[in-house]
């Protein structure tokens, strides 16, 4: 076997060597080979890291400290982490180890000169879906010559251990030792424009946008939150600029020598746009270019020198699964009302309506300030803020837009965020009672909102604990929110989505056949299910296989060779139908079930899109020759989602299944006619027409009649209450909803049942 290399270049590195270099390198080389313009580069690999540790003899020491740790005492987890950094940084760097680095970097360097790098860690478990440690390790500018490097890669390292890294894995159950670090020593673009984008509109998830911002100088000060940047959306395909919003920015970080310092921008540039029209497009072209190579949506971070455009790091986006509660929408039943006229205004970061009393916290050494329910109110936030953002109920900051510090971790932890009102820390005071819409970007004086909308997440609370005879599951699709959410009241997982899995693997299946990957895709897959069968466990898990449309799975790395063009993927070559014509897929899935189940019999299988009985036995037949029916524990079940599943019901129930899930997104569609994305008859999309709940009622009362259970997994019971007294009514099995909507929807399962008793 070859040897693990202690360096390797970007341009011999993909999507799947994380493990070796982390989620930012493994993009970074990813991006190269793809043609994407990355300034050029190498990583320093985890095995360098391990190198270190080893010749040093640290290890142990470092996870005895850690093991140690209480990380809500403040001061037991500074003073831990420093004496943790100081053995890092006061360690020898192996000659081995630091003969490769200089190599390299020479060699990037050219003849007779010290190139100027920047100098990044990359965690094992950064940059990926779910997880966003923004901002988490350390990072070097401008650093030049071979001393400097050595001593920013052993700073790299050592920033694993900062007490904001320390907190933030242990916050998300992230054990220590699972996460390793590479370094990153790259070119350093000297930005006169720097800037981030997003594929999705990041508050309002918006798919068909894309968003730009943007600021002089170097990119940090966007990231801080430290100025306001200019705003750009951009309509995708299109690539029409929908809207612009100019800041006029009056400091900037730029490079002095070897350091990094503030000026101030040149007054005929402050209210300048930063860059021009034809930039903004083609930088639009790039983040819709690299969704589409990625798959999913993705945070690109770029930069622009001399009149050229940089891509210089990007990353799945961690919060599109947010909820907004916000002026005129249903909650639960309700309507939530703000006050008419808001104090301050701001940009909209993190949707959401939070009402509690300002604390004003001028800088990290001020958090503990912060108790859990108050609104965090500060000139901008780092990571160091992040243990009171966590305690926050909201966040309102002086400075920043919608991809700074405060946005980017607001939205992941589901806290409302406003950024950017530059005077909330004047305004308001310590003590104040406020109320925060963080997606129109308003803070209101007072409590309006609070006794309507606390009391009635107090009511939700309350019924989370009921036992009903309806189960309630959920549905899941992120490995990362997995022990989390198991720790909710409910019967298991009634939905667990293939595709993000498989998306996150980064390699269409055949694909990995082809190379003979195939051991690799499975085991990755089955280690993914398996942390949601062990979290529930013995809660039933239940796993819709694959249900790619052939447009998604030409999405994937090596994807497009193998998917045929369809003019409409949504009733094309999908679903069950791909098992039969592709069982070598198929039986990468069953033996990824097969791993998990031989630990976890709590697994069980669900088939989409089924178009006749007879493609549900083929597809059975495949099941049973991989041995999943002979133990008595394994479920096998159908989506009824098409027509012909409703009408048909009882056809497809004597093929042997042991019971069906209620796709109501896809049912209601085909049922209406109505493409829910599509914005121009979406609003006729409609989950409880006559026709819709007519399709429901049969399916639920005619699997009664035959002993198989039924459930729903669609979108409208976490939205409508009158759906779920209708489904409760009927008869349903079981119900699964999205995570936020548990406490309701128990709510109202319980009131429903009480009045089937009362007669």
């Amino acid at each position: 076997m070859t040897a693990p290399k202690i360096v390797e270049e970007f341009s011999r590195l993909g999507k799947s060597d994380t493990e070796i270099v982390g989620g930012k390198g493994a993009n970074l080389g990813e991006m190269t080979k793809a043609g994407f313009p990355v300034p050029p580069g190498f990583c320093v690999t985890v095995t360098a890291y391990d190198m270190f540790l080893a010749e040093n003899d640290i290890s142990e020491g470092i996870y005895q400290i850690l093991g140690k740790i209480n990380v809500e005492n403040t001061d037991e987890l500074t003073s831990a982490t420093a004496s943790i950094q100081r053995l890092i940084k006061s360690s020898p760097v192996p000659k081995e180890v630091a003969h490769e680095v200089v190599k390299h970097y020479k060699k990037l360097s050219g003849v007779f000169q010290h190139a100027l790098v920047a100098v990044r860690s990359s965690a094992t478990a950064e940059d990926m879906p779910g997880t966003s440690f923004a901002g988490q390790q350390a990072t070097f500018l401008n650093v030049k010559g071979e001393a400097n490097l050595m001593e920013a890669v052993r700073g790299c390292w050592a920033s694993l251990f900062t007490a904001r890294s320390v907190y933030y894995r242990v916050q998300n159950k992230i054990p220590h030792t699972k996460v390793k670090i590479a370094v990153v020593v790259q070119k350093m673009v000297q930005s006169q424009v720097s800037g981030v984008m997003f594929t999705v509109d990041p508050v309002t998830n918006a798919k068909d946008r894309i968003v730009i911002e943007a600021v002089w100088g170097l990119g940090e000060y966007i990231v801080q939150g430290a100025v306001i940047p200019d705003h750009f959306v951009v309509q995708k395909d299109t690539y029409d600029i929908l809207s612009k919003e100019i800041s006029n920015q009056k400091v900037q970080l730029i490079r002095v020598g070897t350091d990094t310092k503030e000026q101030a921008v040149p007054s005929a540039k402050i209210d300048l746009q930063k860059i021009t029209d034809a930039e903004v497009v083609k930088l639009a072209k790039y983040a819709q270019a690299l969704q589409k190579h990625y798959y999913y949506p993705q945070d690109i971070e770029w930069a622009k020198e001399t009149g050229k455009l940089y891509i210089v790091q990007t990353r799945p986006i961690t919060t599109l699964s947010q909820k907004s509660k916000t002026e005129s929408q249903k909650f639960g039943g309700g309507e939530v009302k703000t006050s008419t006229t808001p104090i301050l205004t701001g940009a909209g970061a993190s949707p959401g309506i939070a009402t509690g009393v300002v604390r004003i916290v001028k800088n990290p050494k001020e958090i503990n300030k912060v108790a859990s329910g108050d609104i965090l109110v500060a000139p901008m936030t780092s990571p160091d803020f992040v243990p009171a953002m966590k305690k926050a109920m909201g966040i309102v900051t002086d400075e920043g837009g919608q991809t700074s510090h405060a946005a980017i971790v607001s939205r992941e932890l589901g806290v409302p965020c406003v950024v950017g009102t530059k005077e909330a820390t004047k305004k308001l005071k310590d003590g104040d009672v406020v109320t925060v819409d963080g997606r129109a970007g308003y803070v209101y004086a007072g409590a309006e909102i609070k006794t309507e909308l606390s009391q009635k997440k107090q009511d939700f609370k309350k019924y989370e604990s009921l036992k009903t005879a309806t189960k309630l599951y959920i549905n899941l699709a992120e490995v990362e929110r997995a022990k989390e959410l198991a720790k909710l009241n409910v019967e298991g997982v009634g939905l667990l989505r293939a595709e993000f899995m498989i998306a996150n693997i980064g390699l269409h299946p055949k694909e990995a056949i082809k190379n003979k990957k195939r051991d690799h895709f499975v085991a990755k897959l089955a280690k993914d299910i398996e942390v949601f069968c062990k979290s529930f466990y013995p809660r039933p898990v239940v796993y819709r296989s694959t249900d790619f449309k052939t447009n998604e799975y030409k999405s994937l790395p090596g994807g497009a060779k193998w998917e045929p063009d369809e003019s409409n993927p949504m009733l094309g070559y999908r679903g069950a139908f791909r098992y039969i014509a592709d069982p070598e897929v198929f039986t990468l899935e069953l033996d990824a079930i097969k791993a998990v189940r031989e630990k976890y019999n709590n697994l069980w299988l669900m088939i989409p899109f089924v178009r006749s009985p007879e493609e549900l036995l083929r597809v059975r037949r495949i099941v049973a020759s991989n041995g999943l029916f002979e133990s008595s524990s394994f479920k096998f079940w159908m989506m009824v989602e098409i027509p012909v599943n409703v009408i048909s019901i009882e056809d497809f129930i004597k093929v042997g299944i042991d019971g069906v899930s209620i796709g109501a997104n896809d049912l209601t569609m085909l049922v209406t006619g109505t493409d829910r994305d599509n914005a121009d008859v979406a609003s006729a999309f409609n989950e409880r027409s006559k026709a819709v709940i007519w399709s429901i009622k049969r399916t639920i009362k005619h699997c009664l009649d035959q002993g198989v259970t039924c459930s729903i997994c669609g979108q409208a019971p976490s939205v409508y209450d009158d759906l779920v007294e209708t489904l409760v009514k009927t008869g349903i099995t079981s119900i699964s909803v999205n995570p936020d909507a548990v406490g309701r929807v128990r709510k109202v399962i319980s009131q429903t049942e009480r009045e089937i008793i009362k007669g």
